[in-house]
Parts: C-alpha cells; sequence; structure tokens
C-alpha cells in the first residue's frame, strides 16, 4: 500500500531534527555494511520504503505489483510504500528520521553529503557489493551506477530509472526567427533575440520549483571544468566567484538580458512551463525522457506534433567534456538500512531486482539495466524510438544536477539568487559573492 506521508509518530521526531549525525555514529542495532548474505532463516514481516517518488508513478506501481507476488509465495510479507513526492519535505523527513535511528529497511536518497555520512558510519548496505552477489553487477548501465556513487567512487543506493535529459524544440518557430540549433551555450542568447524579434517566447521554463533554472547554473560549469567543479564547490575547496562558477552567473545573466524565459518565469509552474512549449507557444523546453509520453506520442497537440525535435546539450569551444556526456540521471537511489537488513531483506531484493527491468521497460520508460528492451507504445511519434535509442550512446562523465549535489541551505539560497540574476535584479558580481557568502556559512571552506 502507498502512503503520502509517514505515520504521525515521525512528527514527533522533528523535535530531534537537531541531532548531530556524529551522535550516532554506530549502525545501532545491526549489521555490518559488507555482509550481504546474512545468514539464518527467512522469517516474512512488513518492510517499509521510506521514498520520494510519484505514488501512481511507474516505480511505485512496478515495485507494489512484484511485492504483491513476492507475499503472495511468503505469507506474512508486505512492503510498506511511504511516499513524500516533494522533495524539500522528503528531505526533511529523511534527515529527521535518520537522525533519530529511525530509518525503516529502504530509503530514498540522493548522493548528498549527508547520505555519505550515513554511508561512512556504516548505516547503509554497500550496494556494489549486494549487486555482485546477487550477480547484477554486469546488467546495470554504467551511467545509472555511477550517478547513485559518492565522489569516492562508492556505491550505497540503487537505482530505479534512467533517464535523458534533453532540449525539446520546435522546428517551425526556430525556422520563423531564421536560427538554427545552438551549436554552442554561447550561442542560447542570440537565438533568444531572434526568437523575441519574432514574438516567439524563446524558452519554457518552469521557475516555481527552482530546479530547473539551477539546471542551467550547471551547464557552463560542466563544459568548462567538468564534474569535479561542483563536486569542490558542495565541499568548499571552489567558490561561485571561481573561473567556472562566474562564467556561470554571466552566462546566464546574458539569458536573461536576452529574454530568453518567459515573462513572470518565477511564478510559472511545471505544467504550464510545459504547456508553453506543447501549445505552440514557445520555442525550447529543458525536460528528461520521464516526459516521452507526453512530447513524443499523440497525445501531443497534432498542431505541433511534426514540429518538436531535441537537441543535447550544446558543447563550449574548449570542452573537457564531450558532446554525449550530460544530464543522465538514474534518478534518486534506495538505500538499504544496514540495521535492519537480513535474510527476508536480500531475498525480497534479489527476487525485486531481478524482476524490475522487465515491468519497467513495459511502462515504456528506459531501465537502469541494459538486460531487456523498452517497448515503444503504439501511439509513439518517431521520436520516441530516437530518444530511448540515444541511452546506448551516453558518455560516462555526467553533469549532476546541482540540487542533488548542494546542501540544503545552500542550494535554497542559489535557487533565490538564480532567479533575481536572470530577472536583472543583481548583477552577475553581487550573485557570486552573495553565494561565496552563503557557501562559507553553510559548509565553511
Amino acid at each position: 500500500m502507498v502512503h503520502h506521508a509517514c505515520t504521525a509518530s515521525w512528527v514527533a521526531l522533528v523535535a530531534v531534527a537537531a541531532l548531530s549525525l556524529s551522535g550516532c555514529a554506530g549502525p545501532g542495532a545491526g549489521g555490518d555494511p559488507t555482509d550481504v548474505n546474512p545468514e539464518g532463516e527467512i522469517k516474512p514481516r512488513e518492510i517499509s520504503w521510506l521514498l520520494s517518488r510519484p505514488a501512481d508513478g511507474g516505480v511505485i506501481t512496478a515495485m507494489q505489483k512484484i511485492a504483491d507476488e513476492y507475499a503472495a509465495a511468503h505469507p506474512g510479507f508486505s512492503l510498506n510504500l511511504i511516499t513524500t513526492p516533494d522533495r524539500p519535505s522528503y528531505i526533511q523527513k529523511y534527515e529527521t528520521l535518520a537522525a533519530a535511528n529511525k530509518l525503516p529497511e529502504l530509503f530514498d536518497t540522493d548522493a548528498t553529503p549527508f547520505a555519505q555520512k550515513l554511508a561512512e558510519q556504516g548505516r547503509m548496505v554497500d550496494v556494489d557489493l549486494l549487486l555482485d552477489d546477487l550477480g547484477m553487477s554486469d546488467e546495470y548501465r554504467e551511467a545509472a551506477l555511477n550517478y547513485q556513487r559518492f565522489d569516492d567512487g562508492s556505491l550505497y543506493m540503487v537505482p530505479f530509472e534512467f533517464q535523458l535529459e534533453f532540449f525539446w524544440y520546435n522546428k517551425d518557430l526556430l525556422a520563423q526567427a531564421g536560427v538554427s540549433v545552438p551549436a554552442t551555450l554561447d550561442d542560447f542568447a542570440p537565438m533568444c533575440e531572434a526568437l523575441r524579434a519574432q514574438g516567439i517566447t524563446p524558452i519554457a521554463l518552469d521557475g516555481a520549483d527552482g530546479w530547473p533554472l539551477e539546471r542551467y547554473m550547471a551547464y557552463y560549469p560542466f563544459r568548462q571544468a567538468g564534474p569535479e567543479y561542483v563536486q569542490k564547490l558542495k565541499t568548499g575547496e571552489a567558490k561561485f566567484s571561481d573561473a567556472p562558477g562566474r562564467a556561470a552567473a554571466d552566462w546566464l545573466y546574458g539569458l536573461g538580458q536576452a529574454g530568453c524565459f518567459q515573462e513572470g518565469f518565477s511564478s510559472t509552474g511545471y505544467a504550464d512551463a510545459q504547456a508553453q512549449f506543447t501549445s505552440g507557444k514557445a520555442a525550447v523546453y529543458n525536460i528528461g525522457t520521464w516526459e516521452l509520453a507526453n512530447l513524443a506520442t499523440d497525445k501531443l497537440d497534432a498542431g505541433v506534433r511534426d514540429s518538436v525535435d531535441y537537441f543535447t546539450l550544446p558543447t563550449l569551444p574548449g570542452a573537457v567534456t564531450a558532446d554525449n556526456e550530460y544530464v543522465t540521471p538514474s534518478g534518486i537511489g534506495m538505500a538499504v538500512n544496514a540495521a535492519t537488513y537480513d535474510p527476508l531483506v536480500r531475498d525480497f531484493l534479489a527476487f525485486a531486482l531481478e524482476r524490475y527491468p522487465a515491468e519497467v521497460a513495459a511502462s515504456g520508460a528506459l531501465s537502469p539495466t541494459t538486460d531487456v528492451e523498452t517497448q515503444i507504445p503504439a501511439n509513439a511519434t518517431p521520436l520516441y524510438d530516437r530518444a530511448i535509442a540515444q541511452a546506448s550512446d551516453v558518455g560516462e562523465k555526467i553533469a549532476m544536477p546541482w540540487d542533488t549535489q548542494l546542501d540544503p541551505a545552500t542550494n535554497t539560497r542559489l535557487q533565490q539568487e538564480l532567479t533575481l540574476l536572470v530577472q536583472g535584479d543583481i548583477t552577475p558580481d553581487e550573485f557570486v559573492s552573495t553565494m561565496d557568502a552563503a557557501l562559507t556559512e553553510n559548509v565553511g571552506g
């Protein structure tokens, strides 16, 4: 069953949110994070998964079906799915439960500094060892596993999806403005100006959520300096005022000055931003393959269906990352609580992870594994097939979404300041100065 909110008892745990992780250094009652095949009898019981995914989404739908199958053969077993799709609310809940040593058997997390502390304290099962023990290591896409890894290369989360993020565009609108697909990131502002001159909204942006604009902050540094810049930034080893951060600020300020995003973008939500593109009002829309059903099937408005195409993240002169390296996320991962890991949890995971790829592929989505073929829906446009095929040509380096990397306080401040920067309310100098101060306050450096 799926619960949108955790049990009421978690509310009482907010009081312990101030507990530092250093205060619960051991794995509690349990287990060795490297003992991935513990001895003992499989005793069916309810296990819980604290997760941050849509209740009617593909992951929950597939895992609920698989859990029901497992329960049929193991009376007394059930999987309690406790979902909080809103990510900031989820993070508060997850970090509070972690501080109180109350995490359930399975829990979602990105590869954040907070999660790395949990792993260092022996509180998460080593997923490299687990997948190896299950004989599944070679079945996972390298890029899907790499997205889940901490910066030291260690792996403590299992991916349940694989996505490619593209710039979807309307060929007719670009042609109307006499511009072609941007060859480099520096071509964005001139493209926007040409589209504006024709009365066309250049780029549809969900500015209300913060993370879509934050994606743009990641692009210039990824091309100019590689993935290492944000790795150093989040620990305070790098600054926003360093060359890659400053270049990104200048670029984003330029996008704002060129009128790249729709008027009132900061209050435009996810659905409305997508509607601007699908209705033919906006020329470009940056989103991932999780939206294939809306962008590459007959659900898409007939008036724009034949005009829609996509391009991947443009490069820069002297780029240190390859053209086929861009944002290729495998989503929030699932960690396994070492303290509650036992023969039942292992047996269920062995059962579930073996069956999951076929379920997700049947839904028309990319699997994090390569052992299944995604079923293209009957109502798909040719773009759907091409987007799925693109997954087999993805480079090793990943442009990590910064909202999965930075600490929550720095992340929130960054999203606020980026909006001001693009609106022209602050200068690039003011932006990097403010963000350097926030970074020093939140992580030192």
